[in-house]
């Protein structure tokens, strides 16, 4: 019986590296032949984003170093403006036709810094890379921020982005106060205590109520982490989370991955802090990195024969049995290039995300799956996080305390592709509004009017001060165009047929 099981053993991994070179010869054979990705603009009036899918034509792209230029184009300008940074919203959310589009990544830099009150003034197209370079010497660290370091400040708050980060919501949480171009051209201060109303809109408001052009954040100390990883089934997942996670301060990044395409084991992935020596010295990733490496395993995930079988029983088993103590900003400064391919015109990488009240998850997470499986998503990885209620913003999507599912997936370029994005994309939301749950809006405009209304149920009193800052609707984007059309043209009056 022994002899048999290692027999079955030997036989199996034959197998498996016969598949895994086949893999490597049709990827090498793939990056050979495959032309180069064309560059992020074809002219300069065409604007796209990361996913490549949504390439608007402009009518003119500014691309301002002050404040003042922002505050003198908007105020001049008749047209629709829309204003977008690394451009990461992979659903046109920061550009319209024929608007005046403002490029906001040369409106960056450091306006004030305190470290002794752990806190920091930036431009809003400053990138958190940028943040964490000015503010490591100090051993500081950025509170709440995304996991990938290439995306400006504005673009984050215009989301109302979020992490892993334990302990904290989203990044609403740490933000001191703004300052914000209003239609008119006026520069206002905002923050939870003055303009209330203007700073809970404007942090995840996707560029409705003006441009966000400045902003002053709380930082934390930096400190020293270390890695601890478990594989386990999902109704495990929860009781664990319950008991050994939810509450422990000492707890700074979790996420647990859940693996395609059953759906039914995850693996815990959570840094806590220690003072055992670092084991990785950076103290921050390296810039301009070759991430050839990571894109061939991307590859192969979403396309080899057993990719994800070789995924959850090869590759993150000897990933994560290798210990790793390393500071807390080398962990936040991940360079979203490492996911580009090599190129996105027949297929490209796509994220949706749905939120479900913490004690919904083990409910919904057996309907996605029939989902995704029933459309045959080729779903890559399903990153759970954790997030707090959301402390008062307009368009909250933690309404209450919740689990975020975060679904990357592949997807086609062509028309019948999309259509069938936007069908599953659909159901999804179905699934999480019936337990109470929501969507979050930096992806694929797929959503019904219908299902925007009831995941963010007050869009009516953020409409009410969108008239009253921006009566003749010029910030808009295709989030806005779809489901405020209506509204939106009525705003806009003369001001709709000025292209």
């Amino acid at each position: 019986m022994q002899a048999t099981f290692y027999l079955r053993r030997l036989v199996l991994f034959l197998l498996s590296f016969l598949v895994v070179l086949a893999a490597g010869f049709t990827a090498l054979f793939f990056w050979v032949t495959t032309p180069p990705e064309p560059p992020d603009e074809l002219t300069e009036t065409i604007v796209n984003d990361a996913s490549r899918l949504n390439a608007i034509a402009v009518n003119r792209v500014q691309h301002p170093t002050t404040v003042d230029e922002i505050q003198r184009s908007v105020a001049s300008h008749k047209g629709p403006i829309a204003a977008g940074g690394a451009r990461h919203s992979i659903g046109s959310q920061v550009a319209a036709e024929n608007a005046l589009f403002i490029d906001m990544r040369s409106l960056s830099g450091v306006v004030n810094f305190q470290p002794e009150n752990r806190e920091i003034t930036v431009l809003a197209g400053t990138t958190w890379r940028q943040i964490q370079e000015y503010i490591d010497p100090y051993n500081l660290s950025v509170k709440v921020m995304q996991t990938y370091a290439n995306f400006t400040v504005g673009g984050s708050l215009n989301v109302n982005a979020h992490g892993r980060y334990m302990g904290n919501g989203p990044i609403v949480s740490s933000v001191k106060s703004l300052k914000i171009v209003l239609a008119d051209g006026s520069l206002v201060t905002a923050s939870p205590m003055e303009n209330q109303e203007i700073f809970y809109s404007c942090i995840g408001g996707y560029g409705a109520l003006g441009v966000i052009a400045e902003a002053t954040l709380a930082l934390t100390s930096n400190c020293k982490i270390e890695r601890r990883s478990q594989l386990m089934t999902l109704n495990e997942y929860i009781a664990f989370f319950n008991d050994s996670i939810r509450n422990d301060s000492l707890v700074i990044f979790h996420n647990a991955d859940l693996y395609p395409n059953e759906f039914r084991e995850v693996r815990t992935v959570s840094y806590r802090k220690t003072h055992r020596p670092v084991t990785i010295k950076e103290r921050l990733k390296p810039v301009n990195k070759n991430y050839r490496m990571e894109r061939f395993v991307m590859w192969m995930v979403s396309e080899a024969p057993f990719g994800k079988w070789m995924r959850r029983h090869w590759g993150d088993p000897f990933y994560y049995d290798q210990e790793q103590v390393k500071w807390r900003n080398y962990e936040a400064s991940f360079d979203v290039n490492e996911l580009e391919p090599a190129s996105r015109k027949n297929s490209t990488y796509v994220l949706q995300e749905y939120f479900v009240p913490v004690d919904q998850l083990s409910n919904f997470v057996p309907h996605m799956a029939e989902v995704l499986k029933k459309h045959q998503v080729n779903v890559i990885n399903v990153s759970i996080r954790h997030a707090r209620q959301d402390p008062g913003t307009m368009l909250a999507w933690a309404r209450t305390e919740v689990f975020s599912l975060v679904v990357y997936y592949k997807q086609g370029t062509r028309e019948d592709d999309r259509q069938n994005v936007g069908a599953w994309t659909k159901e999804l939301i179905d699934e999480a509004l019936a337990r109470g749950g929501s969507y979050y809006l930096p992806y694929q405009v797929h959503a019904t009017p219908q299902q925007f209304q009831q995941a963010y149920p007050q869009t009516e009193q953020f409409l009410a001060l969108k008239q009253k800052l921006d009566p003749t609707g010029k910030f808009r984007n295709k989030l806005w165009e779809r489901y405020y059309a209506p509204a939106a043209h009525q705003l806009a009056g003369p001001a709709s047929k000025q292209k």
